[in-house]
Formats: C-alpha cells, structure tokens, sequence
C-alpha cells in the first residue's frame, strides 16, 4: 500500500466523519472540531481519536460507536478503533470557519 492510497483511504474516512451529525447542534463532528486525528494504518486499520462536546454528551455512549460502524463500512478498512479523549477539551475554537458561520459565531 502506497503513501498516497492510505491518504486517499483516510480522505474516505474524513468524508465518512462529515456525514456524522452531533444531535445537538447542527453541524458534523467533523467540522465541529471533535475530532483530533485519524490515522490509517500499512495494515488498513484506522484509529480516529476524538472527543465529545462535554463530558456529559448524551450521545458518549452511542457516538463513538457510530463512528466506528460507520467508518468500518468502508471497504478497503479492516478494523476501526475510536479513542476518546478530553485533553485538550473541546472549545468553540475548534470548530471550523464553516461550522462557526453556520451555528452564527462570524
């Protein structure tokens, strides 16, 4: 597997994470910033490290699951694993220019 056909399967995967809405707020997790980082592996495994808007999301427990799911229905992807994490925290600054304008923060 080339450099250049893992980016393309992480591309695959980013654009599965935009079809993923947070039910509170209208904008994907992706462009709300939850998401910290997806890394594809040689062997077509893909870790996504993210984080939820609060500790007490109602969605912790069910989110992260359908990320995985989600992400796991690409073909070329052996395994999905989602971590967690609140370090950093998440802020409105780390939504995108595009989420910021949509939920009326610009």
């Amino acid at each position: 597997m080339t450099d250049a056909e893992l980016q393309a399967i992480g591309e695959k995967a980013v654009d599965v994470l935009r079809s993923i809405y947070d039910p509170e707020i209208p904008v994907d997790i992706y462009e709300l910033g939850l998401v910290y980082d997806v890394q594809v592996s040689t062997d077509l495994d893909i870790k996504i490290l993210m984080t939820l808007t609060s500790p007490n999301c109602p969605v912790a427990e069910s989110l992260p699951e359908e990320v995985r799911e989600k992400v796991k229905s690409i073909d070329e992807v052996n395994d999905v694993e989602v971590e967690i994490t609140f370090d950093p925290p998440w802020t409105k600054d780390m939504m995108s220019e595009e989420a910021k304008l949509e939920l009326g923060f610009l």
